[in-house]
C-alpha cells in the first residue's frame, strides 16, 4: 500500500500531539512489509508521518517540490529533513529550482500520483495560499486518489 501525506505545518503543540498520535495509529493500520510512506518531509505532519512509516518498518519515498526547497524550511528542521532524505528509498524531483507555491504544488500532484492513498492533516478549510492543504485535497480527490482526513475534534490552527 503506497500512502501519501499532505497538512498543515505550524501546528501548536497541544493538536502537534493529538496529530502524532492519529499517524501513528494510522501507520499501524498497513503492513509494514508492504507499506510505502510517500512525503515532501516538511516541517509537521509530513515528517512526523514519514518517522512514523519508518518506525514501523514500512519503506519512504521522497518528493523534492524543487531545487532550494530545503533551504525554504525552518533552519531547525534541516537535520530532520537530512536524516530522513538519507532513508529515502527512492527519491523524486520536480525538476523546478525555486521553492514556490508552484513547485510546492507541483511536487503534491507528483506525490498524489504516486500513492494509492492520501491522508490528510486538514482542518477542512480552503488554503491559505496556492498549493496548501486544500489544494491537494482537491487534487487527489479529483484524481480518485481516497482521501483519510485526520484532524483533532475542535482544534484550529
Amino acid at each position: 500500500m503506497r500512502v501519501g501525506i499532505t497538512g498543515h505545518r505550524g501546528l501548536s503543540t497541544d493538536v502537534e500531539d493529538k496529530v502524532r498520535g492519529f499517524l501513528t495509529g494510522r501507520v499501524r493500520q498497513y503492513d509494514p512489509a508492504e507499506l510505502v510512506g510517500v512525503s515532501c518531509i516538511a516541517d509537521g505532519p509530513d515528517s512526523w508521518f514519514a518517522e512514523a512509516v519508518l518506525r514501523h518498518g514500512g519503506r519512504l519515498e521522497i518528493v523534492v517540490p524543487a531545487a532550494e526547497y530545503r533551504e525554504g524550511l525552518p533552519d531547525w528542521h534541516h537535520p530532520v529533513y537530512d536524516r530522513l532524505i538519507s532513508r529515502a528509498a527512492d527519491v523524486h524531483h520536480t525538476g523546478m529550482a525555486e521553492s514556490t507555491s508552484q513547485a510546492h504544488q507541483a511536487g503534491s500532484e507528483i506525490l498524489v500520483g504516486l500513492v494509492d492513498e492520501l491522508v490528510a492533516v486538514w482542518d477542512g478549510k480552503p488554503a491559505r495560499g496556492y498549493g496548501g492543504t486544500a489544494d491537494v485535497v482537491a487534487y487527489a480527490e479529483g484524481t480518485g486518489v481516497p482521501v483519510r482526513v485526520l484532524w483533532p475534534e475542535g482544534a484550529s490552527r
